[in-house]
């Protein structure tokens, strides 16, 4: 099936994506990922591989489009979570202010 990335149409099969990614250990998810095989690969890192160009060439939506398209299931980025930090701040938060009457 031809798809586009990056600007650049490529030829891609089913199978030729799931062999490229043979033996490939994915890397931490933190974005879109892909379902290839038993294993979820964050979309770029398959986009890299498979077009062979840099990462910054391409945005995940067009490695997930040409992904879809040929039957793999995509993921969207988990929601964003609060680290430890930044739940401890939001639970010490002052209160609201009061609202001053504005008739006085």
């Amino acid at each position: 099936m031809r798809v586009v990335i990056a600007r650049f149409p490529f030829d891609l099969i089913k199978t030729e994506v799931q062999d490229a990614m043979k033996g490939i250990k994915p890397e931490p998810i933190t974005g879109e990922s892909v379902l290839i095989g038993s294993r979820h690969y964050p979309v770029k890192q398959v986009g890299e591989i498979i077009t062979r160009q840099d990462r910054r060439d391409f945005s995940a939506g067009e490695v997930t489009r040409a992904l879809t398209r040929l039957g793999f299931t995509c993921r969207s980025a988990p929601p964003a979570t609060r680290t430890p930090l930044e739940e401890a701040s939001a639970m010490l938060q002052a209160p609201a202010a009061p609202e001053w009457d504005s008739e006085s």
